[in-house]
């Protein structure tokens, strides 16, 4: 989303190369890869935390390759994760310590009250999306006075 903002055209990044099986290397394991994801995700790591921990530490380069699922149904499956996805979470966060920043005597920090209208604005086309995939109630709206209370 960072072109729809930004004068730049953006950075072209590499694509994972096409794989359907897990190298030979790796923890083939499922049911003890599927049981480390529960517990990472019990003890509050994100599933972007989770997938760089059993890449660093479990030798598990792609666990969709190995289990057939994403990090993030296995967690779904296990009524593991927050009413809200991570991505939205993540950004209401940001949202919240831009906030903070210009409660603070701030106020006249005008390049990041537009990154807080811009981010606000990334949240509302989330929710709309999230909406329409049922991952959240029709009438959820965005409130600038709830946010904390939603993050928290």
């Amino acid at each position: 989303m960072a072109r729809m903002y930004k004068s730049r055209k953006g950075q072209s990044g590499s694509s994972k190369p096409f794989v359907t099986e897990a190298p030979e290397w790796s923890n083939t394991d499922v049911d003890e890869v599927t049981k480390l994801v529960v517990e990472l995700g019990k003890a509050g790591h994100t599933s972007a935390e989770i997938g760089t921990i059993l890449r660093d530490q479990h030798s598990v380069p792609n666990t969709k390759l190995l289990t057939g699922k994403r990090i993030g149904a296995i967690l779904a499956e296990n009524d593991i994760g927050g009413t809200y996805p991570e991505d939205m979470m993540n950004l209401m966060r940001q949202a919240v310590r831009i906030i903070e920043h210009l409660g603070s005597g701030n106020h006249k920090d005008i390049h990041n009250k537009r990154s807080l209208e811009i981010t606000e604005a990334k949240i509302r086309k989330l929710a709309s999306y999230y909406i329409s995939e049922g991952k959240l109630p029709n009438d959820w709206r965005y409130k600038r006075d709830e946010l904390r209370l939603m993050v928290e």
